[in-house]
């Protein structure tokens, strides 16, 4: 159950928030536009980064750029 240690787990790459324009959720709440995050885990569409809330979330890629 890789999910339950994501948090402690090491980073392979990071990246920059770029917007929140979210059409469907809202991501704002979140994800702050120019702060970098560690990438804990990635599938083709979504990173999953610890988050302003401290809690892990999936994202997709579009708001962000690779640093």
């Amino acid at each position: 159950m890789i999910h339950q240690t994501w948090t402690e787990s090491t980073t392979g790459k990071k990246v920059r928030c770029v917007h929140t324009d979210a059409k469907k959720y809202t991501v704002a709440n979140v994800l702050t536009i120019g702060k970098e995050y560690e990438v804990k885990n990635e599938s083709e569409e979504y990173y999953f980064v610890v988050d302003e809330s401290g809690k892990m979330g999936g994202f997709y890629k579009e708001y962000f750029e690779e640093l």
